[in-house]
């Protein structure tokens, strides 16, 4: 189905590996030029990006932490200039760092909310700038089942993903004036690297929670990304969609 995302231009954060990188794959094989930060894995990062140009879209690559406030500025800066314009934003740079509660440190509970919470405001608000003017655009926010319901020794991460919905819902109401659509992508789990290093009996244990008895490969939540930043899904803002497999239910 063409998505009719041709020459559209996207900033994908995170955008070196696992989700991020099917997500930037997915983008440009719909025909959108697209920009992707990330942090240390600049390699990786840039193999995305000649993928991407090998499909004929253009693609640049930002080295930025997500949390880096005034970085943000000079990011969207940097891709609007470079490609020519900013017409969908994709966050998804994020970090775990676990532990039970009454052992979290302050340090592992301001990481984790300063790169998955802060970090998706400082782009969400640099880029609502800019589609508030031009009077269009597309956000998608991905957060996690865990942000809906919680999980052992995610307080941080749990909150931060909690957040980011809550967040996406105001500016859905915000922006909408604006035809500006903002929606949020809630996967499960989903087999990146990070999940490969999962012990096995903790993966078998998410496997029995979905009910199609599998885990999600990161093309199962880019596919869902790509149809909300079309205009297929132009009547559709302020929605989670769970990417689970039944894993939540």
């Amino acid at each position: 189905m063409d998505l009719e995302l041709k020459n559209k231009i996207a900033l994908v954060t995170g955008g070196s590996r696992g989700i991020g990188a099917a997500i930037s794959l997915g983008l440009g094989a719909q025909g959108a030029h697209v920009a992707l930060t990330c942090g240390k894995r600049v390699d990786a990062a840039n193999a995305v990006a000649e993928k991407i140009r090998g499909m004929g879209a253009r693609a640049m690559v930002i080295q930025a932490n997500a949390a880096d406030f005034d970085k943000t500025e000079e990011v969207v800066g940097a891709v609007v200039e470079e490609l020519g314009g900013l017409d969908i934003l994709v966050c998804n740079a994020g970090v775990t760092w676990d532990g039970v509660v009454w052992k979290m440190s302050e340090k592992q509970w301001d990481t984790v909310i300063n790169t998955n919470l802060k970090g998706y405001f400082t782009y969400n608000r640099a880029c609502a700038r800019v589609f508030k003017d031009q009077k269009h655009g597309k956000i998608v926010n991905l957060s996690s089942i865990n942000g809906l319901r919680g999980k052992f020794a995610q307080s941080n991460y749990s909150a931060s993903k909690g957040g980011i919905i809550a967040m996406s819902k105001a500016l859905a109401k915000e922006l909408g004036k604006f035809n500006v659509n903002v929606n949020v992508v809630a996967p499960g789990m989903v087999m990146t690297e990070m999940a490969g290093n999962i012990p096995p009996e903790f993966l078998n244990i998410a496997i029995n929670e979905t009910v199609l008895g599998r885990v999600a490969d990161p093309e199962d939540v880019a596919n869902v990304v790509a149809f909300l930043c079309s205009g297929l899904a132009r009547h559709v803002t302020g929605e989670v969609i769970k990417v689970d497999g039944g894993q939540y239910i």
